[in-house]
């Protein structure tokens, strides 16, 4: 059979329209275990993320013949449009629920209400180094030199844990960072004995500390002293028929081990461990074959562009090694030559900028100045050098001891050192890929694989090839293109909306009166923020030169204003 006959068979058949998986069959594999499910669709969205006790009987009641008869039409509409799903096991319901909480920020599923907005779970704080440490409650973690537990799932029972630890230590509640005589004669805590009032020398400060950081061993669950004592008072409650007391005493136990349980905080490291493949290589050799590539895609460079209208359009570059995120070579890029809504040429000049400088490295060698190959074969052959290198160096180093690669001066040597891609994925169709194909071949990089990859249908478009290739959905070479390109989606979001926010606080100033172009530069430039700026007295305002105590009476009233 001639090779066009076959390759226009393979594509008809990629294209046809592929049976839904059979997902009884696949509930036979799902184990009796707490956990997440995420469900996706024929387009491998996901559209839903749930958590259960028991992850086979969760899942078995949405595909019950009866429960479609039964539910709403939302629910209807959700179970048909299930294609997939994959599972995230945990250790308890609590872990599930946080696991939960950040996948539904993560993806937004259409079907899902809860979790979809900015509210996270409850955290607890506590900066030691304060003259009288207090706990507190937040939403956020920062970087405060602050020691944060959590986060904490049933906020119910851990307003009760952190009451009753501010009474058993006396731990003082007020608010003043550095609370005094004044502070004492509105307070009562001490009095009900509920505090130990440091604020009047009460206790030392050694003390207060001391009971501080039992405190704080209690809330990391090294200290379960506290929870057999209460069990002993409400099992003498109970002796004495104090059973009003027994069952408080009760609740509150049993709040407080629900307060230690150890759960796991799922940051995004944990996700991308979710969301990526068990084999992340296998994925990377059935790629290979499916794309015919000389090479396996070992290092894959992915490039997405973001914008909003006429202002900051910015873009990413996400690497993948062996399958998995390589997040020390992310970059981001602030589109510097073109003006206007143009994501063609953005994608010219983000490819021509990161690839040129990956070739003035190389060209920088004495050897490669001169050298009558192409650039990709200069940076092949360098590559190469620099394995063998790498490998000499590490034999002779401590006799190839394991310790020898993270040694500081051979990672200073070693880490400069960057390659080509084996793989180039745009995110776009074929006018993305034709700019970036034109940057590469003016870099002499003509021989660099490069693919297109078209979100609406997940389209692969090819060098010369006027047709996509459309793969099959659950193939693990098309979930590994939709990691990358989703990361680099990610990524470049990230970077514009950092840039929006910056912008929107710095334009507050260009519609104040009286601010012109240089003076909203003076300010900025003294303050260093808008931010800054308004907590500024019209005095000090003032003394910004070229602005008057008049222009500075008319910012601080504007700024307040808005």
């Amino acid at each position: 059979m001639p090779d066009g006959v076959a390759d226009v068979m393979v594509q008809a058949a990629m294209s046809a329209p592929r049976e839904k998986p059979d997902l009884h069959a696949m509930l036979r594999d799902v184990p009796h275990q707490p956990g997440v499910y995420i469900m996706r669709d024929r387009l491998h969205r996901v559209i839903y993320v749930g958590k259960a006790r028991d992850l086979r009987k969760r899942l078995s009641s949405y595909f019950l013949p009866s429960r479609l008869r039964r539910v709403d039409i939302k629910t209807r509409a959700l179970i048909e449009s299930v294609w997939e799903f994959d599972l995230q096991l945990v250790k308890n319901e609590a872990e599930a629920l946080l696991l939960e909480g950040r996948l539904i920020k993560e993806f937004r599923p259409r079907y899902n209400i809860s979790f979809k907005d900015d509210k996270r779970f409850l955290l607890v704080r506590v900066h030691l180094g304060d003259p009288c440490p207090r706990f507190s409650l937040t939403r956020l973690k920062k970087d405060d030199g602050a020691r944060y537990f959590g986060p904490f799932v049933h906020s119910g029972a851990l307003r009760t844990t952190i009451n009753w630890l501010n009474k058993r230590f006396g731990l003082r509640v007020c608010r003043p960072l550095r609370p005094g005589e004044a502070d004492y004669k509105h307070c009562s805590n001490d009095i009900i004995k509920n505090c130990s009032a440091p604020c009047i020398g009460r206790i030392s400060p050694e003390d207060y500390r001391a009971r501080m950081e039992q405190a704080c061993e209690f809330l990391e669950g090294r200290s379960k002293d506290l929870i057999a004592g209460l069990e002993e008072e409400m099992q003498a409650a109970a002796a004495r028929f104090d059973f009003e007391k027994a069952a408080e005493l009760r609740d509150m136990v049993a709040g407080m081990r629900q307060t230690i349980k150890p759960t796991r905080a799922f940051e995004r490291g944990v996700l991308a461990k979710v969301i990526a493949s068990d084999d992340p290589m296998a994925d990377v050799r059935e790629l290979q074959e499916e794309l015919r590539l000389e090479r396996t895609p070992r290092v894959m460079e992915c490039f997405d562009i973001a914008n909003l209208g006429m202002a900051h359009c910015v873009a990413s570059m996400v690497r993948f090694k062996d399958g998995v995120p390589d997040n020390a070579n992310y970059r981001r890029y602030r589109i510097k030559v073109v003006s206007g809504q143009n994501d063609f040429a953005a994608m010219a000049e983000v490819i021509r900028r990161r690839y040129s400088r990956i070739l003035l490295q190389a060209r920088g060698s004495d050897d490669a100045e001169f050298s009558q190959e192409g650039a990709a074969e200069v940076m092949r052959r360098m590559e190469r050098d620099e394995c063998k290198s790498t490998d000499a160096e590490r034999r002779m180093t401590n006799d190839g001891a394991d310790d020898a690669a993270t040694h500081p001066s051979f990672v200073a040597r070693h880490s400069s050192f960057v390659t080509l891609p084996d793989l180039v994925i745009v995110d776009g169709g074929k006018g993305q890929l034709s700019a970036a194909m034109k940057e590469l071949q003016r870099l002499g990089l003509h021989d660099l694989p490069i693919i297109g990859l078209a979100k609406e249908n997940e389209e692969i478009f090819l060098p010369g090839r006027s047709e996509a290739v459309i793969l099959p959905h659950h193939l693990g070479a098309l979930k590994l293109l939709q990691r990358i390109r989703d990361e680099a989606h990610r990524w470049a979001n990230g970077y514009h909306q950092l840039l929006l926010r910056r912008r929107v606080a710095e334009s507050i100033l260009d519609d104040c009166p009286g601010v012109s172009e240089s003076r909203k530069q003076a300010l900025l430039k003294q303050f260093g923020s808008v931010t800054r700026l308004r907590k500024a007295t019209v005095e000090q305002i003032a003394t910004v030169p070229g602005i008057g105590k008049g222009v500075a009476a008319e910012v601080a009233a504007y700024l307040q204003a808005h």
